[in-house]
């Protein structure tokens, strides 16, 4: 049994959704957004409150029925506060500006990297060293700050890279003379 989608999920204040077949739709004050459930896993609206259940009691449909609950979760939060990422730039030099909607990093190559902002992401930078990365989408926020950590990871010897904010870098010991 999975605890997790036991629970029945109620819709937040300033929240409406509907549930179509297998089409959660959500709208609130910063958007609307949609996830369809797989077949395995029936959702029911009832009240103000929606149920997920899964069809029967095979493996693969147990398996997707607490994730199927998180998802309609993440979507009714994006819709109502949307989610953030920060991201921490640290190394002599690295440093990240904004060019018009694109995102300009100097992580030390012999060039700047641009980075294009996609639709349905706002990407602020506050401080030159300091990125946040801004949506409803919260699949989509965690996929572009992890692209543009790739670019330039964090580094064990000096802590040099993009890193998440509160990241813990484990530290390695340099070679010793």
């Amino acid at each position: 049994m999975s605890r997790i989608g036991k629970k029945p999920v109620s819709l937040p204040q300033g929240v409406t959704a509907t549930v179509n077949g297998q089409t959660v739709t959500a709208k609130g004050p910063k958007g609307e957004l949609k996830f369809v459930v797989n077949d395995e896993v029936m959702v029911k609206m009832e009240g103000n409150e929606i149920a997920v259940q899964p069809r029967d009691q095979t493996k693969t449909a147990r398996s997707k029925w607490g994730m199927s609950r998180t998802q309609i979760v993440n979507i009714l939060q994006g819709v109502k506060d949307g989610f953030e990422k920060k991201l921490e730039i640290t190394g002599v030099g690295y440093r990240a500006a904004m060019q018009g909607k694109n995102l300009q990093l100097a992580l030390g190559f012999s060039h700047d990297v641009v980075y294009e902002t996609p639709q349905g992401v706002t990407i602020t930078v506050p401080k030159p060293t300091e990125i946040t990365v801004a949506g409803i989408d919260k699949q989509q926020v965690g996929q572009v700050a992890a692209e543009i950590r790739e670019y330039r990871g964090p580094e064990p010897y000096k802590g040099k890279g993009v890193r998440y904010a509160g990241e813990r870098i484990v530290r390695k010991e340099g070679k010793k003379k």
